[in-house]
Order: C-alpha cells, then sequence, then structure tokens
C-alpha cells in the first residue's frame, strides 16, 4: 500500500499548524470551485479537501479533476458520499463516524467504497472522524442519523480518539458541521491532543482567523474552513486565515 501523501501529512503536522480549504462541489459550479481553490492556494491554504455531505449535481470529479490541475498544494476528498471516489485526488479520506453507533457510518459504506479505491488506486488514509455538538443540527448530522459528542464532555472525546488511535486509523478529524452555531472548543481540541498521537484535523463553525488560531494554539494539526471562505469576495479573510493559523 502506499502512503506518500499519507507521510506528506504527519510531516506537515510536525512542522506547523496547517490551513484546509473545504470546497463543496453542491454548493459551487465547477469554473467557481476551481477560482476558489486557486485563491485559498495563492494566499496561504496548505490543503484543498473537495466533498461534503450530499451529492445534488452530479460534478464532484469533474470539480475534483479540474482542481487537481489548478493548483499545486495536496487535493483530498472528503466523501460524504461513498461514490466520492477517483484517482485525480492525493488522497482520499477515508472516514468511519467513531462518534456514531450507526454501522451504515461505521463501516457499511466503507465496504461500499473500497472496491472503488481499489480500482481508481487513489491513496485511501483511515480516517476516524467524530461528529462534536454544535449547537444546532447539522447536515453530517442528519444524514449519518448520528447522536453528536456533546460539546462539554471532554472525557467521552477522549475517549472515542484513543478507540480511533487503538483500531489503527491514521488520522483524527473532529467536527462540528457546516454552518454549525459553534466551533469545538480549545479545550476539548487540547485534551484530545494531549491523549493521542494522530494527526488532527477540526473543522465546523470556524468563522474568525481569532477562532482558528485558538484551534492551533489548541494543538490541531490542520484547521479547516468552508462555510465562510465559499461566498466570500474578500481574499483578505483567507489570508488571514492562513497567517493567524502559521502563526503557532
Amino acid at each position: 500500500m502506499k502512503h506518500k501523501t499519507y507521510d506528506k501529512l504527519v510531516k506537515m503536522a510536525a512542522e506547523q499548524a496547517n490551513y484546509v480549504c473545504l470546497i463543496d462541489p453542491d454548493s459551487t459550479d465547477v469554473r467557481e470551485s476551481v477560482d476558489l481553490a486557486v485563491k485559498c492556494e495563492k494566499y496561504g491554504a496548505d490543503i484543498i479537501l473537495v466533498g461534503g455531505s450530499i451529492m445534488l449535481h452530479n460534478r464532484f470529479r469533474d470539480t475534483l479533476r479540474a482542481i487537481k490541475n489548478a493548483v499545486s498544494i495536496p487535493v483530498l476528498i472528503f466523501p460524504g458520499v461513498f461514490e466520492f471516489v477517483s484517482p485525480d485526488a492525493d488522497a482520499l479520506l477515508l472516514l468511519s463516524v467513531v462518534s456514531s453507533r450507526n454501522a451504515q457510518m461505521l463501516i457499511g459504506d466503507q465496504v461500499r467504497s473500497a472496491p472503488l479505491i481499489k480500482s481508481t488506486g487513489v491513496e485511501a488514509i483511515g480516517t476516524a472522524y467524530m461528529l462534536i455538538e454544535s449547537g444546532s443540527l447539522s447536515s453530517v448530522q442528519y444524514m449519518s442519523y448520528s447522536i453528536p459528542i456533546p460539546r462539554e464532555k471532554h472525557d467521552i472525546a477522549v475517549a472515542h480518539a484513543l478507540a480511533a488511535q487503538y483500531l489503527g486509523f491514521r488520522l483524527l478529524y473532529m467536527d462540528a458541521g457546516s454552518g454549525a452555531d459553534y466551533s469545538i472548543s480549545p479545550e476539548m481540541i487540547k485534551r484530545v491532543k494531549q491523549n493521542t498521537e494522530l494527526p488532527l484535523f477540526i473543522g465546523g463553525g470556524i468563522r474568525t482567523p481569532e477562532d482558528a488560531y485558538s484551534k492551533a494554539e489548541a494543538g490541531a494539526d490542520f484547521i479547516v474552513t468552508g462555510t465562510s471562505i465559499e461566498n466570500t469576495k474578500d481574499h483578505g479573510l483567507i489570508k488571514a486565515f492562513a497567517d493567524a493559523i502559521h502563526k503557532r
């Protein structure tokens, strides 16, 4: 099995906190998605994630291919739908929703994706996905029939993260969900990071560079923004996010 991109992510996490832009092909058309990806790279993003919780428009593969051809930073698949598999990405985050008790989200969709992953040859990175309470019903919570981990229950989050590590997952992704009322607290991030060894992605509800910096300072290795930059015309906001995160 090849681990080229995963090894690169580990190295990136060891060197600094990293800024990740999430682009949802359902929210913007191909041209707009490519324009946003190019701006993200230009103004300091380290990684582009492509994906979302649902697929109303059949443009995932076209968007992914066009973004990959337009940027030089790593492009990863963030699969909310099992068909989100393509050889055009540097790697695919093979998510298992370890905070859920829904078998479909734990292993069912992964079984359906596995033959596609093998046939395309895309690098798959086993990623433990933890949904954290955000103050509102998020798309991922609704679509996955999952009860999120309560935002103040740090011990529960630590226990899930440790279980993921011992089960052999290679990344942790803690998410409050798209458009969350509240982002994940620095206190929870710090507790998880102190007790685990896996590179840590944090996303959902991060609207300001100051909030992004607080996540990096607490120990997050990869800070993800999506909704906050999708419709912005202010390129300075992207740069402000990157600068704040890179200060760690």
